[in-house]
């Protein structure tokens, strides 16, 4: 069986979040099911830069717009990259210039690469067809209208990695989308007076899975609906939610080129190398104390304006913190205000580099992640697979992946991080304060730091569900051309 997905990132090539690294590793982890992946991207500098072995396969002109078709090959994937100068060689990222703006053409950019995305599964490229179309997130949502539009009936999976993010449009851009009238409507596109692409894939496609069963059923609440609860209630039926895993060959300890030190689970002491890097190369004052790390967007979701008011408390308890990532302005002035407060014990780092997230993860004894909603979450899972101990908000994937060390389950042998109540700052520091406490408890620390490291969270278990998924799509649609 055959798969063309279709992404707007897909790491090693370009990374701006979880959903590269989900697209990088799932077509890997789908190969033992007899599955092949083709993942579909735009061709962003950095990512011809990044991907040296290809070949043009074909010539596209969609929307408008004319483009080249790339077929490359990159630690083990296989990819589509569609080269249209005029909308990806940008400066800046994937979707914002250098000062941070969205650009103003993005309902275009990825329109085009949605439209491009239906003609390679109508037609085929280069001699090769999907079976099945396997879209993510918002801005390859629009695929399902194209294909729709043109009659194609190959079974469509939508997968929504971050409701929050919606692909929402001026209805004034309809026109130039080259759809049926019909498709503005509010069965379709229709949303609030504006456009959705995301609301078009949740109606047009087959299915729809979201990247946890925990935040499948949030999504359906008018809380964590972003708006979309209604239109995801009238699609339950094909709604699930199948947990992202994590690719160990990348994120592993003990082979990880990242790392001054690599380690196991029997060998856990020999992080303290790396914790001793963590405190040369970010300028922490060494001491015995627990480090804890941030490694997030600094956003309001992420629950980091929670933080500022807590550090003075932290450092008091002889722990430090390092924090990694960039986002809201105002969030980051609060924490470089603690920065100043708290020189040599608290650092913040406006940025991210896959090296320093490698570090962290292998030498902090901690990593926080107070989201106030968080769809899977993957920096939990790379915490618990280097023996740093998390703590983490009580919602979507963080709820289901990390089992809270309270008394019954530290007891039992199976307490991997610590829990507290999405958007509260004085649960959060009753969490970290009863994980400071238990690093003070040198034997039950190593015993957290041992059950984390052994917990499984790779893809083999979620690759087969998207496997059972995708055959059940292809039967129901034979058993229906048959019948027709």
């Amino acid at each position: 069986m055959t798969i063309l997905a279709v992404a707007s990132e897909v790491f090693p090539l370009v990374k701006t979040g979880g959903l590269a690294d989900v697209i990088g590793s799932l077509p890997k982890s789908l190969l033992p099911q007899g599955i092949s992946t083709r993942t579909l991207i735009p061709a962003y500098p950095l990512a011809l830069a990044n991907c040296r072995r290809r070949e043009a396969i074909g010539r596209l002109s969609v929307l408008g717009a004319d483009a080249t078709v790339w077929r490359g090959h990159c630690e083990g994937l296989e990819l589509l990259l569609l080269d249209c100068p005029e909308l990806f060689e940008r400066r800046g990222g994937p979707y914002i210039d250098g000062h941070g703006r969205d650009f103003h053409d993005n309902w275009r950019r990825f329109a085009v690469l949605s439209a491009a995305a239906a003609q390679i599964a109508a037609e085929g490229i280069g001699g090769w067809r999907p079976d099945v179309v396997h879209l993510h997130d918002w801005q390859a949502a629009l695929t399902a209208a194209y294909m729709r539009a043109a009659g194609l009936d190959l079974p469509i999976v939508l997968t929504i990695h971050n409701l929050a993010f919606q692909g929402q449009f001026p209805a004034g851009v309809f026109p130039a989308l080259g759809l049926p009238d019909h498709f503005s409507s509010v069965d379709c596109l229709e949303y609030y007076g504006d456009i959705s692409y995301l609301k078009a894939g949740i109606r047009l496609s087959d299915a729809v899975t979201t990247v946890s069963p925990t935040y499948a059923r949030e999504i359906l609440t008018e809380e964590q609906g972003m708006g979309m609860a209604g239109v995801l209630q009238s699609r339950r039926q094909v709604l699930s939610g199948i947990v992202n895993g994590i690719d160990q060959t990348i994120w592993n300890p003990f082979t990880d080129p990242h790392i001054p030190q690599n380690y196991d689970a029997r060998s856990i002491d020999r992080r303290r190398v790396n914790r001793t890097m963590i405190e040369r190369q970010f300028g922490l004052t060494p001491g015995d104390g627990p480090i804890l790390s941030v490694i997030s967007r600094l956003t309001w979701q992420k629950g980091i304006d929670l933080l500022a008011p807590l550090v003075s408390g932290i450092v008091e308890r002889g722990a430090r913190l390092i924090i990694l990532g960039e986002g809201d302005p105002g969030i980051v002035y609060g924490l470089l205000e603690q920065v100043r407060q708290h020189s040599g014990h608290v650092v913040i780092h406006v940025g991210y580099s896959e090296e320093s997230a490698h570090l962290l993860h292998a030498g902090s004894d901690i990593v926080l992640q107070p989201s106030r909603f968080e769809p899977c979450g993957l920096t939990q899972l790379y915490a618990l697979r280097y023996g740093a101990i998390p703590i983490v908000a009580r919602t979507g994937g963080l709820a289901e992946t990390v089992i809270d060390a309270n008394e019954a389950a530290a007891s039992a042998g199976v307490a991997t991080g610590f829990k507290f109540h999405p958007g509260s700052s004085d649960d959060l520091y009753h969490a970290i304060h009863r994980a400071l406490t238990a690093f003070d408890n040198v034997d039950f620390w190593r015993e957290l730091q041992t059950q984390a490291m052994r917990t499984d969270f790779g893809w083999s278990r979620s690759a087969e569900r998207y496997a059972r998924l995708y055959r059940q799509l292809v039967r129901s649609r034979v058993a229906a051309r048959r019948e027709a």
